[in-house]
């Protein structure tokens, strides 16, 4: 794990920086306390890997529940993505899914109805008030890809939920299939690899 100072959005391709089970845990209680209706944003985040624009751009239209899948037509590489969701995943769709209507975006703010655009009205404090240090939105990206791999999921997978184009950005990974048998990384997250 990687603990890079520099926080410019190109340094995030020099970096692996995850949610350790204890991370998660501090994380989540604080954001239980504090902003409990985000918690699904984290969920989702952590069980699909999906990149923040890309989550925050979902609509309902994208979401197969009978499927367990969402369809993501267009991601930042210009490409469609088919991420599977676990039952972590389908369960923080359902609690946004039951607080609305089931059109439009995904994530809309409670009090104005208006589509989010990200989680920094939030997520930002929260990770300061859970001393989770050097930790930033798109390392839930990484917490997804590094507890597949430590599962043991094949490099190729990985890179296809990540909608990488190639294996390059994903070998960053490769080093920590050797952990896997040493730790369990769940953190209270259903990761699965379907």
């Amino acid at each position: 794990m990687s603990n890079s100072a520099s926080t410019s959005p190109r340094s995030y391709n020099n970096r692996v920086r995850f949610l350790t089970e204890e991370e998660e845990r501090n994380l989540r209680m604080v954001i239980e306390a504090k902003w409990p209706l985000h918690l699904p944003e984290l969920d989702l985040a952590i069980n699909t890997g999906l990149r923040k624009g890309s989550q925050y751009s979902l609509t309902w239209d994208m979401v197969d529940f009978t499927g367990r899948m969402l369809n993501v037509p267009r991601t930042k590489n210009e490409e469609s993505i088919h991420v599977p969701l676990n039952d972590a995943a389908v369960a923080a769709l359902r609690v946004v899914h039951n607080r609305g209507e089931g059109r439009g975006r995904v994530f809309q703010s409670v009090k104005t109805g208006e589509p989010l655009e990200n989680g920094r009205h939030w997520f930002d404090n929260a990770v300061t008030e859970a001393q989770v240090k050097n930790f930033r939105w798109h390392d839930l990206r990484h917490t997804f890809a590094s507890r597949l791999r430590m599962k043991g999921a094949p490099l190729e997978d990985i890179a296809d939920l990540l909608g990488h184009k190639s294996l390059t950005m994903t070998r960053r990974y490769a080093h920590l299939a050797d952990t896997s048998q040493n730790e369990d990384s769940d953190g209270g997250s259903q990761i699965v690899v379907q």
